[in-house]
């Protein structure tokens, strides 16, 4: 059921952000030659009118090919007037926007109907997932190192730590071991020992384990939207998504300035996971898991980095600016530079979720 709930997943985020290039690029008259699910090698297709639809061999994306997108290409005279590279700025700008545009869409829908339904969309407070103390427990471990609330730990036994469950799992198999703290206080950073409280917990197969503890809390934060009728449901289904694409760019802020640890970008095997562990909790968890990552995916594409979305607009405006197109030359290195990029980022993101898979699994099988 895990790849089911994750195909179906994948499946409407793409969908979305394709049919919204789809269906711009028809409006604005360019004509599209293959509205594809998936990259690579054709698995099904049946052309329609003008357009060959398919379902393609790798799931992870998908991809609209409007006629005359690639330099070089070669098209009918008659045909010229359709082709995507011979439209003003703004009609590619149009075609090009509305794939991300589309994800919000989706996202809209799934709240609108969720707010119409009573059901409320809560939007977490950043700052609740950081390493800032809300209470010391009396009597704790913490407490008698001299820990207070608003304190911020900064790293444990020298290495940093950025979020609160990153810091939380260190203590947690720690129990009885004495730990090196330094703690930021009023911008003054203190150094604390602190030795976590063992305590016995049953684990996610209800096994009794032992695992260290000292006695903090974290500030729970969210702000919930909720509609009064069905008729208020889609302006409060638009607040939440505003709010939502606001704490994704906090997020990709905080990412990029090191606010926010590296190590917690999770790529395809995450999202699959938690898919899966989203729909095993319900359909409402899993259609607002959706939400969230189609949010997530349309903020990303709007970077502007070359073969994204964003890297497309980056270069419209650029071409508006100067009154003509960069060169081809220029365009090629870029997206050769972007591509490498996204390489990167991706071999980045697959590395943290087999580190997510591997790391417990190596716990595991040397200490049962």
């Amino acid at each position: 059921m895990t790849i089911i709930w994750a195909v179906i997943l994948f499946g409407l985020l793409i969908f979305f952000h394709e049919l919204g290039h789809f269906i711009v690029a028809k409006l604005v008259g360019v004509k599209v030659l293959k509205f594809s699910l998936g990259f690579g090698p054709k698995i099904i297709g049946k052309k329609i009118g003008e357009t060959e639809y398919l379902i393609s061999a790798i799931p992870l994306g998908g991809y609209v090919k409007p006629l005359g997108e690639e330099p070089g290409e070669e098209i009918k005279e008659e045909e010229k007037q359709r082709a995507f590279n011979n439209q003003p700025v703004w009609k590619r700008a149009a075609i090009v926007i509305a794939g991300p545009a589309f994800n919000l869409v989706l996202a809209f829908l799934i709240f609108t109907v969720f707010l119409g339904l009573k059901l409320p969309v809560a939007i977490p407070n950043l700052d609740s997932i950081t390493t800032t103390i809300e209470n010391v427990k009396e009597g704790s471990p913490a407490m008698k190192a001299g820990l207070r609330s608003n304190d911020t730990i900064v790293s444990i036994n020298g290495s940093a730590v950025h979020e609160w469950n990153e810091m939380a799992e260190l203590f947690s198999k720690n129990p009885g071991n004495e730990l090196k703290i330094k703690v930021r206080r009023d911008n003054t950073l203190i150094d604390v020992i602190i030795t976590p409280e063992p305590a016995k917990v049953k684990d996610e197969k209800g096994k009794e384990i032992i695992i260290g503890m000292i006695g903090i809390s974290k500030k729970m934060d969210a702000k919930v939207i909720q509609s009064a009728s069905i008729l208020d449901a889609p302006f409060k289904g638009i607040e939440a998504v505003y709010d939502w694409c606001v704490l994704t760019l906090e997020v990709v802020v905080r990412l990029f300035s090191g606010a926010l640890s590296a190590k917690q970008i999770g790529g395809p095997i995450l999202i699959v996971d938690a898919a899966a562990k989203a729909a095993s909790v319900g359909a409402f968890t899993y259609f607002n898991f959706i939400a969230i990552i189609s949010i997530n995916l349309a903020i990303l594409n709007l970077l502007p980095v070359p073969v994204l979305d964003g890297g497309h607009i980056m270069f419209l405006s650029i071409e508006a600016l100067k009154g003509k197109p960069l060169s081809d030359k220029i365009v090629g290195a870029a997206n050769k530079v972007g591509m490498a990029l996204l390489l990167l980022l991706i071999t980045f993101v697959f590395y943290n979720d087999i580190m997510r898979i591997v790391v417990p699994w190596a716990q595991k099988t040397l200490h049962p």
